[in-house]
């Protein structure tokens, strides 16, 4: 009878354990990162160099890897649809882009940054547009690191949820966990 009341007791001791994880800290999913990104997916600009080539850069399908591949990193990949005028004539391609971005929290405005954005893989097809591409790549590496640093990629809400409203409100930093972010309300 003893050990019944005693494994009842670390039964209810560990749901309360768990609960106040809640109390403690807000989680944000791999696809809650995901769904906000689609926002980003109006990412537009226009690179080149002057009289030898212009590029109009449209980003899509943007999704990301959360500590996955590397600790307290984020992984985004995405595709971009290319225009290019040149000396050549207009030519179109398409590029699948990996990123890896370091997830910065902002207190005052409640917002996740991806910080330090750096284009770690690029694929163009055709294959015949990869010189001209890998000639336009640190612009566009720049641009896209300053989009990042200005845009942020989450913002919390206090309508969405109450514990997202606590979040916003006693926030203490960011920690990245493999497929998720924690925001602790304490240090």
């Amino acid at each position: 009878m003893k050990r019944v009341i005693w494994m009842t007791f670390a039964l209810l001791l560990a749901g309360v354990v768990s609960g106040c994880n809640q109390l403690t800290q807000y989680s944000i999913s791999e696809q809650e990162v995901n769904e906000a990104l689609q926002k980003h997916n109006n990412y537009e600009k226009d690179l080149g160099v002057a009289g030898l080539v212009n590029a109009h850069i449209v980003l899509t399908n943007l999704s990301s890897q959360i500590g996955r591949q590397e600790p307290d990193k984020i992984i985004l990949t995405g595709n971009a649809k290319v225009s290019i005028s040149s000396l050549f004539g207009p030519q179109q391609a398409d590029m699948k882009l990996v990123m890896k971005a370091l997830p910065f929290f902002n207190r005052e405005e409640g917002a996740i940054y991806l910080k330090d954005m750096e284009l770690v893989d690029v694929q163009v097809v055709p294959d015949k547009m990869q010189a001209v591409l890998t000639t336009l790549t640190p612009y566009l590496n720049q641009s896209l690191k300053e989009y990042f640093n200005r845009k942020p990629a989450y913002v919390l809400s206090s309508d969405r949820s109450k514990a997202e409203s606590l979040a916003k409100r006693f926030a203490k930093g960011l920690e990245v966990k493999p497929g998720e972010l924690i925001i602790p309300f304490t240090e």
